[in-house]
């Protein structure tokens, strides 16, 4: 059985366009070391994917949430649209082992990688669309998204760690954070950047992604658990 054949049965999903579904799953570095293996990569199916996983989860928080006004709604929906919010729910199917990686992605552990997950699983839904229309895909994303769907989080609890961050830092020390590149290596098709947060031209924090955002997410990080660590009243920082 092919492997996107054995995924769709896994997911109980009656995919009709096998091709197209085992396109979402072929990463950029894949198709430029086996240029044979495969027609396209999952790019652009990822391009469409974000669009559908928007406006679903956007149509399901209108719906669930009644009360709240619309900067509350798009602080929920970007918890779940999020590079690690969707990396959370590619992580429920266990997207990672599916993918079609090149070696060198794989060994830098690609399929655990929070920003390959989530286009991965962006592509994934835009080949679900395309396949079987929005109402199959729209009830699947909404099955698999229910727990964040539903939740009923403080607002704080749904900000990004850089919005996080920069409120704190604000508030405490009266300085905005800085996000500086110190390294970016690799190829064009698998770039990592590393990227220092400081303040007060003090390092706070370090972060590695393969893209800008995705390493000042995980610097921002670093840097709240810092602040965490030296500052009691950090872990109540909005």
């Amino acid at each position: 059985m092919r492997p996107a054949a054995a995924l769709a049965a896994r997911l109980g999903l009656q995919v009709h366009d096998l091709d197209l579904f085992e396109q979402a799953l072929v990463h950029s570095s894949y198709l430029h070391e086996h240029p044979e293996a495969a027609a396209a990569h999952n790019e652009r199916l990822e391009f469409l994917g974000d669009a559908v996983v928007n406006l679903v989860v956007s149509e399901a928080l209108f719906v669930r949430h009644p009360a709240d006004d619309e900067g509350t709604l798009s602080a929920r929906r970007a918890a779940i649209v999020s590079t690690s919010g969707l990396a959370r729910l590619a992580g429920r199917i266990e997207l990672g082992s599916w993918l079609l990686l090149g070696a060198g992605e794989s060994r830098r552990g690609g399929r655990l990688r929070p920003s390959l997950l989530a286009s991965g699983f962006e592509a994934l839904a835009g080949a679900l669309y395309l396949d079987l229309g929005y109402g199959p895909t729209c009830d699947w994303l909404l099955a698999l998204a229910r727990p964040e769907i539903e939740a009923d989080l403080p607002m704080g609890t749904l900000k990004s760690p850089k919005s996080q961050l920069q409120e704190y830092t604000q508030q405490r020390l009266g300085e905005r954070p800085f996000y500086r590149i110190v390294a970016a290596s690799g190829p064009d098709h698998a770039k990592l950047f590393r990227i220092e947060v400081l303040v007060e031209d003090r390092v706070i924090g370090v972060g590695e992604g393969h893209s800008r955002r995705a390493a000042e997410t995980a610097a921002a990080t670093a840097a709240l658990a810092t602040l965490a660590g030296q500052d009691g009243p950090a872990r109540d920082a909005p």
